[in-house]
């Protein structure tokens, strides 16, 4: 009897290591590679593929900032109708039980890769200087709640981001500039960016890439665009210029411009700053009778003007020049004393002295506007040796952004590179009844030249 009590419990201990055995040796099963078998790229369709659940959500402004604000995203073609939901955000989450709910325009977009529909929604009868809660879905599938901060109904501090031409290995390499500039400058107010947001116009995977760069960064800080030329798609014999098909249901923007450029040609004003948006691809000369008139207009709670467009009226690449945009825009500029010009185009940095268009470099006494050239993707061009007299500040083969801070009578400005080094600066000062102060800033680090070729 003894001797079958020790069989069994022997047994019964074999069985159970050997149970434990295996269990052990189907949890964990190690791969080294030895098979043979290689990664396999994910390819662009299924990479990009739009669902059910919102992507790709961008904030934008149609009309004032202070008390609207509109919001555009992506789902596949099964979404018919799209839905957003806000509410005044809380320390808590009972705002949720609040939130007023508004149905999206909605828009098929047939891409290189898919289909998908675009959704926008415009908020409006907000109040200034208030935190919101939004979401963004189906009524089933709902993207997180974001958060945005309407703008001030009157002059008062605040800080934007500008960045030149994103435009190449857009994902890998841009994606750091952005995320570099929200982590200097978490609390700006918008993100400008001066165009050639993608090299391909209509490729949805670069789209897709400048979206993932951005990620909710976009959803939670407003973006003002500019079309580059690589926002264009040359079509027919005649190579007519055709614009992005993803830009207006991308981007909700303005449609206070000229009407056969809706949503390129626009302005903004942003607590006593006008932002002006040129179109520099197109209808160069015609766009000016509008220009004078968005300048003219501004009223004395406008202490400050900033313009943007793509292609720059002081060129900073090498055999590159824009003469006919120069003749055609600086001179009101200078009439109307625009205080700032920020571009992109030349894959440089160059940042002017005060100029005009009568002197140049505007002599004490004189009024004169600050020219921007700037570059946050990797394609870099060469500068022209030597570089222009009314350039102050150059660089070649450098990312950067650029921080701008608007406070009462200043403007600041600081431009970082992709891993935050200031590497140029300076302040405007606004004086009453004399022009603009320029106080240089400039750090005490190299000038970042290859040299001479």
């Amino acid at each position: 009897m003894l001797k079958y009590l020790v069989f069994i419990t022997a047994l019964s201990l074999l069985l159970i290591s050997t149970v434990g055995c295996d269990s052990s040796s189907q949890a964990i099963d190690v791969f080294d590679g030895s098979d043979g078998r290689q990664p396999v790229k994910v390819a662009d369709a299924e990479a990009y593929k739009p669902s059910s659940l919102p992507d790709r959500i961008i904030l934008t402004w149609t009309g004032d900032p202070s008390r609207t604000q509109a919001v555009t995203w992506r789902t596949n073609t099964t979404v018919a109708k799209g839905l957003a939901e806000i509410a005044v955000a809380t320390d808590n989450a009972g705002f949720a039980k609040t939130a007023r709910q508004l149905a999206a325009k909605t828009t098929l977009l047939e891409s290189d890769l898919s289909k998908a529909h675009y959704h926008t929604v415009e908020f409006n009868a907000l109040s200034p200087r208030t935190k919101y809660a939004y979401r963004v879905g189906d009524g089933v599938n709902w993207s997180e709640w974001f958060h945005f901060t309407t703008a001030s109904n009157r002059a008062e501090p605040f800080t934007f981001i500008y960045f030149g031409d994103a435009q190449n290995d857009i994902k890998p390499m841009w994606s750091r500039v952005i995320r570099e500039a929200f982590s200097d400058a978490p609390k700006a107010s918008f993100l400008l960016h001066a165009g050639d947001l993608i090299n391909k116009p209509n490729s949805d995977a670069e789209w897709g890439e400048w979206n993932q760069a951005g990620g909710w960064i976009n959803a939670m800080i407003p973006s003002i665009v500019t079309p580059g030329n690589h926002e264009y798609e040359l079509v027919g014999l005649l190579k007519s210029q055709v614009l992005s098909k993803y830009w207006k249901p991308q981007f909700a923007l303005p449609e206070n411009g000229p009407p056969d450029l809706f949503e390129t040609t626009y302005f903004t004003d942003f607590q006593g700053t006008r932002i002006i948006s040129l179109n520099s691809n197109a209808k160069i000369l015609e766009q000016a009778p509008w220009l004078e008139q968005a300048l003219s207009s501004r009223d004395d709670s406008i202490r400050w003007t900033i313009v943007t467009f793509h292609h720059p009226i002081y060129s900073s690449a090498k055999l590159r020049d824009n003469k006919f945009i120069r003749d055609s825009w600086q001179p009101l500029f200078d009439k109307y004393k625009v205080d700032l010009v920020l571009q992109g185009h030349d894959h440089t940095y160059a940042r002017s002295k005060l100029v005009n268009s009568t002197t140049g470099l505007a002599a004490k006494g004189e009024s004169g506007t600050i020219y921007v050239v700037s570059v946050s993707g990797p394609k870099m061009y060469d500068i022209g040796k030597p570089p222009r007299e009314e350039f102050q500040r150059v660089a070649e083969d450098t990312q950067l952004f650029q921080v701008i801070t608007i406070d009462g009578d200043e403007l600041r400005y600081q431009a970082r590179t992709a891993t935050g080094q200031t590497y140029d600066g300076f302040t405007l000062k606004k004086r009453s009844g004399q022009p603009n102060e320029l106080i240089e800033q400039v750090p005490e680090t190299p000038v970042r030249l290859r040299g001479e070729k």
